[in-house]
């Protein structure tokens, strides 16, 4: 891994194909936010429904007018709503997440001891902490990568982490942290992100990686999120992460892994269509392996090998800031220049 890391370092100048992807992603992400802004409504919000939703009052959709519907769904793909609730500082920014201990077999050195013994073997149980504090590692002793497979490791396993890491930050953030609350919307949303977990993807490059994540945050689906500078924020959560060393990335997947069995504990009582269910189910189950893999893929790796590739991820997060800088030049001198106008012809 050490070797695979510091040869990419040497190649990081994005290829000409990243290059071109990322500009397109950030040219048609500027174009939609001037589109909006042009025709964006001002009032969102009834100063009513605001005082409703600050007070806690249940409020029903056939309770309000159809102007307010309107605006009440315009409010939710803002986020003007989420303004209202207070950010959830990540637990990689803890400053106890610097001394992160673990086992020799990669196990947690301490952990909590429940009083009722029946809920250590529910997953949802098991995930229920204080959302600041740093998750637990693995429960029981990991087994050597030896154990799990004959072939050796792909030297693409350090691309793949860059994506899922991506993924089970976005995920986070999006939940503010309780992704608890709904452990199923929550496991759905990261598979939707991570194309190695949901799609069974295998990008080559940390630049390949990176981009489908952003490009993923910057559609339509997500881009309420915050849309290119959200994303640019994720790579830097990733960056902090890696920094923490080998100890807080196991501890990151094994949080993960517990989000995608509580997903699947929901799934199993959800009642959808069972050929609907059982394909969502296989797609949980396959990511959950997937997830325990990478766990003891990563306790195997040496310390020096996380300053590395973190320092990849950081340096190609300057070059997505220095496109989008670029862009961001060319869209105010449009936005100047009255005269000029830009045509923009699908083929």
């Amino acid at each position: 891994m050490r070797e695979n890391v510091t040869e990419e370092l040497k190649q990081i100048q994005p290829e000409d194909e990243s290059k071109r992807k990322m500009l397109d992603i950030l040219r048609r992400f500027h174009l939609e936010e001037e589109m909006e802004s042009d025709g964006e409504d001002k009032s969102m919000l009834s100063e009513e429904l605001i005082q409703k939703a600050i007070s806690g009052d249940e409020i029903k959709l056939e309770d309000l007018s159809d102007d307010e519907i309107k605006r009440f769904r315009q409010a939710l793909a803002s986020g003007e709503l989420s303004k209202m609730i207070e950010p959830w500082t990540p637990w990689w920014k803890n400053p106890s997440a610097k001394s992160i201990s673990l086992s020799h077999d990669g196990s947690q050195l301490i952990r909590q001891i429940s009083t009722d013994d029946t809920t250590l073997s529910d997953p949802m149980t098991a995930s229920e902490s204080i959302i600041n504090e740093i998750p637990e590692g693995p429960e029981y002793p990991l087994p050597s990568l030896k154990q799990l497979t004959r072939a050796e490791p792909s030297p693409l396993l350090t691309v793949h982490l860059v994506d899922i890491l991506y993924s089970y930050c976005f995920t986070l953030r999006l939940y503010n942290g309780d992704w608890q609350s709904d452990p199923l919307g929550a496991s759905t949303v990261a598979l939707s992100m991570s194309k190695v977990m949901g799609d069974g993807a295998k990008p080559e490059t940390v630049s390949e990686a990176l981009t489908t994540c952003i490009e993923e945050t910057c559609s339509p689906a997500y881009r309420h999120t915050g849309g290119f500078r959200f994303a640019i924020g994720l790579v830097d959560d990733i960056v902090t992460i890696l920094s923490l060393g080998g100890n807080a990335v196991v501890c990151a997947l094994c949080d993960f892994h517990r989000l995608i069995q509580a997903g699947e504990s929901i799934l199993k009582e959800d009642k959808v269509g069972e050929t609907e269910k059982a394909r969502s189910f296989k797609k949980l189950h396959a990511a959950g392996r997937k997830l325990f893999f990478m766990t003891c893929w990563a306790h195997e790796q040496p310390t020096e090998a996380w300053p590395s590739l973190a320092r990849i991820v950081e340096v190609q997060k300057a070059a997505f800031e220095e496109l989008d800088s670029g862009s961001g030049l060319r869209k105010a001198g449009r936005k100047n220049n009255p005269q000029s106008k830009v045509l923009i012809e699908e083929v």
